[in-house]
């Protein structure tokens, strides 16, 4: 798991209710079940008319891909790579065929298996470059459900709002008496309770831009940014099954899958 993920929402609400309470604040006057369901409730209603449904049911799934732990290791990557061009050099690359059931990533497995039956190098960049437009596809319609569901919750918390206010003020109109007697009574009282309701209302408003900005938003980033680290990894493999292919001396190909990697972790990579 990745616990920045978890640290980060944890520190959000916890700075929040340290605001709450530093200014007096009571953090259960910002708890309301109405208010939470009209936001995620019309979060999701609108998330379902954007998208089919066959998408929607793999959010659970792409969320967890938010809160788990990347371990991107490219210097394992880039040895293995090497390891299979030297082989691939001294008794050809047929002889890689028998090692692909033993390859971990499915990308790099599928790829050298291609790479093994293709004889056109075109082709064969043109095939992976291919796959590698697909997985980037499936990686960019997680983060934009998400960025949608950030723009669609402040909307919500707006919308909520003013439900609460009409009916607050309808029922505040409604309520007055005619009566001469009492009549200031009734007008601080009701008053008072105005106050009380649209403070509840907001709630649907502070809603909205909390789970916005604390959790749609950030989410679609981090899936952004895992998204950005994996296809860097496939770029590497993609150069590196090109490179076995052409039959590229080992040296020359780790120098040049060296150039993938960030200057500051070469000299632990090399």
């Amino acid at each position: 798991m990745d616990l920045g993920t978890a640290f980060g929402l944890l520190l959000g609400l916890g700075l929040i209710s340290i605001g709450i309470v530093s200014n007096n604040g009571n953090p259960m006057w910002f708890l309301d079940g109405d208010a939470l369901l009209i936001v995620l409730g019309g979060t999701f209603a609108a998330t379902l008319v954007n998208y089919p449904l066959r998408d929607i049911q793999g959010l659970l799934n792409i969320l967890s891909v938010a809160f788990k732990r990347h371990l991107l290791n490219h210097a394992a990557i880039i040895d293995e790579l090497v390891e299979k061009a030297e082989k691939s050099r001294k008794k050809g690359i047929l002889s890689l065929e028998r090692e692909l059931p033993a390859v971990s990533d499915q990308f790099l497995r599928d790829g050298l298996e291609l790479a093994i039956n293709e004889k056109d190098p075109a082709r064969l960049r043109s095939y992976l470059d291919l796959e590698l437009g697909n997985v980037e596809r499936r990686h960019s319609l997680g983060q934009e459900i998400f960025l949608y569901m950030g723009a669609y919750a402040p909307a919500f918390g707006m919308l909520g709002t003013v439900l609460g206010l009409i009916i607050m003020m309808t029922n505040f109109a409604e309520s007055q008496t005619g009566a001469v007697v009492g009549f200031e009574f009734n007008v601080a009282e009701k008053f008072a309770d105005l106050l009380g309701g649209m403070g509840l209302a907001l709630i649907t408003t502070f809603y909205g831009v909390l789970l916005s900005n604390l959790v749609f938003l950030p989410l679609a980033g981090k899936l952004k940014r895992n998204s950005e680290e994996e296809l860097m990894i496939k770029d590497i493999m993609i150069e590196g099954i090109i490179g076995i292919h052409a039959k590229d001396h080992p040296m020359s190909l780790r120098e040049k899958l060296m150039t993938f990697v960030p200057q500051s972790q070469r000299v632990e990579a090399q």
